[in-house]
């Protein structure tokens, strides 16, 4: 996913500000350094930095992607060694184990099964607890 770009409302703001004093008076001297010139040269000064940062943004998204590219190729080629060690020594083999599979002869039964033999082979019934409903106020939450 795309990170968002950046905008500033202290900006939007600015242009618009920049264009009613542009109204009064073309070359606006108010002293003290406040001229419309460097109030331009300011928001065109944040306008770049936003702009190298939305583009520096683009080129994360784009190196995201390649990362994530390279990555779904490491993984395909790793499972493609695995069957490799798999198909010339076999699924049961110490190689096998080495390269960082699971032996079959390692390999874990399910309890599960076990479980739900064990359970229904039992002749006395199994409780079931339910939950307790506690008051509540109508809207969902608990009385007190």
């Amino acid at each position: 996913m795309a990170r968002p770009k950046r905008s500033s409302e202290v900006l939007q703001k600015a242009e618009v500000r920049k264009g009613a004093l542009q109204s009064i008076s073309p070359t606006l001297d108010l002293g003290n350094q406040l001229t419309l010139e460097a109030y331009s040269a300011s928001i065109q000064f944040l306008r770049s930095q936003i702009d190298t940062y939305n583009s520096a943004l683009s080129e994360l998204d784009d190196l995201a992607r390649q990362i994530k590219d390279s990555e779904r190729q490491l993984r395909d080629l790793s499972e493609q060694m695995l069957l490799g060690v798999a198909v010339k020594y076999g699924k049961d083999s110490r190689e096998y184990g080495k390269a960082g599979g699971v032996p079959k002869s390692e390999r874990r039964r399910s309890a599960r099964k076990k479980t739900l033999e064990s359970a229904q082979d039992s002749s006395q019934p199994v409780a079931i607890a339910e939950p307790v409903a506690e008051p509540t106020n109508g809207n969902g939450k608990v009385a007190v």
